[in-house]
C-alpha cells in the first residue's frame, strides 16, 4: 500500500448520516414546498407535528428552509478552510470535503475536524 503524505485526505461519511441527513432535509423540502401533498396521518407523532409547523409557523419553516442551506454553505467553506490548515492540498480531495459537507453538514465536518494530519505541514 503507497503511503499518502495527508495532503489527499477524504473519509467519506457514513450511510447512516448520509440516509438520516437526505431523508430529513428532504421531509423538509416537501412540507414546505409541497405541504398538501404530505400524508400528516400516516406519519404518527412526525406527521402531526410537521403539520402543526405548516399550520401554524409556515413562515418560520420557509425562511428556515433557506437558513438551513446557508448554514450547510458556510460549513462546507470552514471546511476548505480547515484543508488548507491540515495540509490537504488535493483539488479533488478538497472538492469532495465542500460537496461532502454542504450536503451533510456537520456529519461530515466532525470527520475532517477530527483528523490530525502529521505534523510535516506549515499551519498559518
Amino acid at each position: 500500500m503507497a503511503k499518502t503524505d495527508g495532503s489527499s485526505f477524504f473519509r467519506r461519511t457514513s450511510v447512516f448520516w448520509m440516509l438520516t441527513v437526505s431523508l430529513a432535509l428532504a421531509f423538509y423540502t416537501w412540507t414546505v414546498f409541497w405541504p398538501r401533498d404530505v400524508p400528516y396521518g400516516s406519519l404518527g407523532p412526525l406527521g402531526a407535528l410537521a403539520n402543526y409547523m405548516v399550520e401554524q409557523h409556515y413562515t418560520v419553516m420557509y425562511y428556515g428552509w433557506f437558513f438551513t442551506w446557508l448554514i450547510h454553505l458556510c460549513e462546507a467553506m470552514f471546511a476548505l478552510k480547515l484543508c488548507s490548515d491540515k495540509g490537504i492540498f488535493s483539488s479533488s480531495a478538497r472538492l469532495l470535503w465542500f460537496v461532502q459537507t454542504f450536503l451533510f453538514g456537520f456529519a461530515s465536518l466532525g470527520l475532517l475536524l477530527k483528523y490530525k494530519p502529521d505534523g510535516r505541514h506549515k499551519r498559518h
